[in-house]
């Protein structure tokens, strides 16, 4: 497929040029002349003129777009180098395209541009095409530049591709095709080997008994894979908040990207407002609160390795200061709780865009679908590396675990039913002011026995209810 329109044959660059090859003959030999002039046809073939319904501009000849990407490129320099419209956009639009000209067949489009739409849509849909595609994020609130970036080929881009489509509705397809598509892609994927990393550590420290801490204070014994099973359901919970999109030209879109579409049952709601894609963001909002939590946990847990909690032993992944030999830092967490904090907002965002469904229009849609788009693509890559390089390595130290947990003096909440809430309080207070051990001080305020202690004050017997025995 070749890129449409003539070569250059007239406009500003080329007078300019020519001007340059007259003056380079007055001041130049004529040897100089055609070296210049030869050098002024090879830049006059890198563009060609095309025209819409505001006039000619010139184009790069070898890019495929037309007028309306080129004019957007003038008008909205914004981030050009770092904000272009997610990859994962133009081929849901390549999806929607394809699916049109299949269905726009039976409504009057000749069947060979229909072919030919459908041969440039699936090397869009292959990510064959992507130098053709130069716009930013930051454009129209509806994203009709980018679906005139995607109709500019070498058949008439309003009345062949945007054939019974309009931006207003091609572009929030888009966004639902391209969301669907990387959730399933992407995200489900890494969260269920996140999910199953974890799973196989709760299985791995369920017999190790430790302290529990409430309020960042000592509080009642659990065990390691306790502590780890609640990392685990967050994440199963997380893989279960996933909802389904509605959108046009269901079953061809279907057909094409392998995941299930119905129509919007209301068309005027799905212009007005995305309420969907705002719960999907609001889905990976929670994901992102719950992998914050857990990250933050497991850094504090490693943290140390002498001076602080030190349970869990972290891999041990590159240096961690530049002036501090030897150190090593919780980096995959780090850079799991910074991501997750970019999530945050970018719900935030996606969250006021959804707000702003004025009238029969929302203009807030190219902004909502890259942020949600960036908030998948954190949260899958994120998750593969917390996976791989932090959670199947960690380790437990159970000789720094064992030794804090008899060290704890919330080991007197097992008393309660014997000696009762003041007593066993006091024994706790007593031994923290005298700096004794928790048998010593219960023994000394004669509320028990050394025999009745070791009975009683088992973190074996604290992992959960039991039944009182006298």
């Amino acid at each position: 497929m070749s890129p449409a329109g003539p070569i250059l044959k007239n406009g500003a660059l080329r007078q300019a040029l020519l001007s340059g090859v007259r003056a380079a003959a007055k001041a130049q030999s004529s040897q100089g002349a055609v070296r210049t002039f030869t050098a002024a046809a090879a830049q006059l073939s890198k563009v060609r003129v095309e025209r819409d319904t505001m006039g000619e501009l010139e184009v790069p000849a070898d890019k495929y777009y037309g007028c309306q990407t080129a004019r957007s490129k003038m008008n909205f320099d914004i981030c050009a180098d770092t904000d272009r419209m997610p990859d994962a956009v133009i081929k849901a639009m390549g999806v929607l395209k394809k699916a049109a000209a299949i269905v726009n067949r039976d409504f009057g489009l000749d069947s060979t541009a229909s072919e030919a739409i459908q041969q440039a849509a699936t090397e869009v849909i292959e990510g064959k095409l992507m130098d053709h595609f130069p716009l930013v994020v930051w454009q129209t609130g509806s994203g009709t530049q980018t679906n005139m970036n995607v109709n500019e080929k070498p058949v008439h881009p309003n009345d062949h591709v945007n054939k019974s489509q309009s931006s207003n509705d091609t572009f929030p397809t888009a966004m639902h095709i391209a969301a669907v598509t990387e959730i399933n892609r992407r995200l489900i994927p890494a969260l269920t080997a996140l999910r199953d990393a974890f799973q196989a550590k709760q299985d791995e420290f369920k017999n190790i008994i430790k302290i529990g801490r409430t309020h960042l204070q000592d509080a009642t014994p659990l065990t390691l894979g306790q502590e780890f099973s609640g990392y685990t359901q967050m994440l199963t919970n997380g893989l279960n908040t996933y909802t389904g999109f509605d959108k046009a030209m269901a079953e061809e879109i279907s057909n094409i990207s392998g995941y299930q579409f119905t129509s919007a049952p209301n068309k005027f709601e799905a212009l007005a407002a995305h309420d969907a894609l705002v719960e999907a963001s609001g889905a990976l909002n929670t994901i992102a609160v719950s992998l914050f939590k857990i990250a933050s946990d497991i850094r504090l847990l490693g943290s140390g390795p002498r001076c602080g909690l030190g349970e869990l032993q972290l891999p041990e992944n590159e240096p961690g200061s530049s002036i501090m030999p030897g150190k090593v830092n919780p980096t995959q967490c780090e850079s799991m709780t910074m991501l997750c904090a970019q999530v945050m907002g970018n719900h935030t965002a996606v969250t006021f865009g959804g707000a702003n469904g004025h009238f029969e229009l929302n203009v807030f849609k190219p902004m909502m679908i890259y942020n949600v788009l960036h908030s998948v693509r954190l949260l899958s890559d994120g998750s593969d590396s917390f996976r791989k390089n932090c959670v199947v390595g960690i380790k437990a130290n159970e000789e720094r675990i064992n030794k804090i947990l008899h060290e704890s003096l919330m080991l007197v909440t097992a008393l309660n039913p014997y000696i009762g809430y003041d007593n066993a309080a006091a024994a706790a207070k007593k031994a923290h002011k005298e700096g004794t051990t928790l048998k010593q001080a219960a023994i000394a305020l004669g509320s028990l026995n050394e025999e009745q202690f070791d009975q009683w004050v088992r973190p074996e017997d604290m992992l959960g209810p039991k039944d009182y025995k006298n």
